[in-house]
């Protein structure tokens, strides 16, 4: 056998933080890594190993939608959302992007992001019924794409290269993270749309994101201003982050958190008072992120448990016999 491959967290290191019932009979269980901080930034709570290296996926894309705005480019509204966005391709998701591509001037084949279909089953259904076919712009990832490439025609910078690491955009975004996170960049791999992903240990993955969400329009630091826009426009129009009934909207829109999902089974969230979760499920799974983060919000006293309870139903945790549900996914990690 070859030497195992360097990267994250190991099984010994994790600690359980869900659990799958089915008919009283616990069938699966997700282990994990994940840090909460309080308001004033320090660690209040700590499961497995935060200190380890992840890669945070999509839940980086708010550092590299700062770094466009930092680049010279001024998004707001529902444009700056879909640059952060992994959107469920809805027709309203679309228009954004086009848009985005429309003001650099670009087609649609100027995105480099994978063919795929929408997130959204609706959305998909509905194309598939017109005969479309599979297409760059409709993958959940295109608004950051088209973001980057307003960003490079804004800057005269090649647009053919733009996933390069050695580019122009992707060297700022790079510096952008290790501005926000505090912590140097320790390796860089290609996520899943085609572009540079950079390993951080959760605890700075959490720093970055809470630096983000506390953030003020009237910072004399251009980067804190541009955090600010992104954070007011994510909160005001949580629809374009994610999709109608998905995770991350009916957490913005219900609870005023500011979440973002990464894949592989990342998620952070910030509380309207800047507690801040990150954590990552060892196994990849995402189905139990979300209301494991909004119990450690609840147990950091950031959100109440009677507001969780209530948009529970609405994270797709009920585990089915039969078409009926027979159990559920529950936060289950250590008190």
């Amino acid at each position: 056998m070859g030497t195992a491959p360097r990267g994250t967290f190991t099984g010994d290191e994790a600690v359980e933080l869900a659990v799958v019932e089915r008919g009283g009979f616990a069938e699966s269980r997700h282990l994990g890594s994940a840090i909460v901080l309080g308001r004033d930034g320090a660690v209040v709570r700590a499961l497995g190993n935060p200190r380890a290296l992840i890669f945070p996926r999509s839940s980086m894309k708010p550092f590299q939608a700062i770094a466009v705005m930092g680049a010279g480019v001024p998004l707001d509204g529902p444009g700056a959302v879909l640059a952060t966005a992994s959107h469920g391709g809805t027709p309203a998701h679309l228009s954004v992007v086009r848009g985005l591509l429309a003001q650099a001037q670009l087609p649609e084949t100027g995105l480099q992001c994978p063919r795929d279909w929408p997130l959204d089953p609706h959305a998909r259904e509905d194309l598939i019924r017109a005969g479309e076919t599979k297409q760059r712009l409709f993958m959940n990832c295109s608004g950051k794409h088209a973001a980057m490439l307003l960003a490079c025609v804004a800057n005269g910078w090649p647009t053919d290269t733009y996933l390069d690491p050695q580019h122009p955009l992707q060297v700022r975004i790079r510096e952008t993270v290790e501005r926000l996170t505090g912590e140097k960049v320790a390796a860089t791999a290609v996520d899943g749309c085609g572009a540079p992903v950079y390993a951080m240990s959760l605890e700075a993955l959490a720093r970055g994101i809470q630096r983000i969400a506390t953030a003020s329009d009237g910072s004399p630091f251009a980067l804190y201003r541009n955090a600010a826009i992104l954070k007011s426009a994510v909160l005001a129009d949580g629809w374009a982050i994610d999709g109608p009934g998905r995770a991350n909207t009916v957490v913005i829109d219900r609870l005023g958190v500011f979440a973002k999902l990464g894949a592989e089974g990342v998620m952070v969230m910030a509380a309207a008072d800047g507690t801040t979760v990150a954590l990552k499920v060892l196994d990849g799974s995402l189905r139990a992120a979300s209301i494991v983060a909004l119990r450690l919000l609840v147990d950091a006293g950031a959100v109440t448990a009677a507001d969780v309870d209530a948009l529970t139903p609405e994270l797709d945790l009920a585990v089915l016999g039969g078409g009926a549900p027979v159990g559920s996914i529950t936060a289950s990690y250590p008190a």
